[in-house]
């Protein structure tokens, strides 16, 4: 369990100290541009040493300030030598929402070494007036769903994700990723590669272009990718929305960078042991 306490946290929780309350060896669980940001502010500070891992999962990530790893740990196990080895004082989750996985090893290995953790999470997307969301539980609850509100699918959970939706021969998908997703993948599959940020009128375009009837996307937050949604109100689409996992039980989670900094800053967290 953090430190923190639970739940996310206010800003006028945790008061900006100077730098040197800064713990010396952060630990940055990367793959966001929240992750990328908190890099580059950490970075910036002297004396202060932040390493970002990064899944591998990307071929071509983009600039991360201060130090590089790629690759897993080998588990919660795995993550907590590692926090002793490096003599890293604090770790932030900044990990895409639906790394449910590597949360879970983060808080068992804070658990396990003392190390505190900060859970960066953007917050999540809401409907407004015209959305006609369906908001479901899995993408294996989403594949269940859609055959009753589309045939021709806007898909883009990720090139992860399209397993839950093999099975389904009858749609038509046009699944959007970074790079080519792994199989199994859906028998009538078209791939569009391409990263975001994306434009309203773009969305638009793709949308009628491919003449798309409902979209399936992850509650992942942000601005990087909400035109697709602001496209899909604009035609009245019925969209898939899947929920996030919930996080661990007593983790601290903040939503932005600047939050994060400062709890970082509090005195409980400068263990000056790196």
């Amino acid at each position: 369990m953090s430190i923190f306490g639970h739940g996310p946290v206010p800003d006028a929780v945790s008061r900006p100290r100077t730098l040197g309350a800064m713990p010396s060896h952060v630990l940055v669980l990367g793959g966001t541009t929240e992750a990328r940001e908190l890099a580059d502010a950490l970075a910036a500070r002297p004396g202060t040493r932040v390493t970002t891992s990064l899944a591998g999962r990307v071929r071509r990530p983009g600039p991360v300030a201060g130090e590089v790893r790629v690759g897993g740990f080998g588990g919660a196990e795995g993550l907590a030598a590692w926090l002793r080895e490096q003599r890293v004082d604090a770790v932030v989750d900044a990990t895409h929402p639906f790394a449910a996985a590597i949360t879970e090893n983060a808080a068992r290995a804070s658990t396990a070494t003392g190390v505190p953790l900060v859970v960066l999470r953007r917050p999540a997307w809401r409907p407004g007036p015209g959305d006609r969301w369906h908001p479901v539980p899995s993408t294996e609850a989403a594949a269940d769903l859609l055959p009753r509100l589309g045939h021709r699918v806007f898909l883009t959970t990720g090139r992860l994700g399209l397993a839950p939706f093999s099975h389904l021969t009858a749609p038509h998908f046009v699944v959007r990723s970074v790079e080519p997703p792994d199989p199994p993948t859906p028998p009538h599959t078209e791939v569009l590669l391409a990263r975001g940020p994306f434009t309203v009128p773009d969305e638009t375009e793709l949308l009628r272009h491919h003449r798309i009837d409902v979209l399936v996307t992850k509650n992942s937050g942000g601005t990087a990718t909400t035109a697709k949604l602001t496209a899909a109100r604009a035609l009245a689409l019925p969209v898939v929305i899947i929920d996030r996992p919930p996080l661990p039980p007593g983790v601290t989670r903040t939503e932005d960078v600047g939050t994060t900094l400062r709890i970082l800053d509090a005195p409980q967290v400068a263990r000056g042991t790196g």
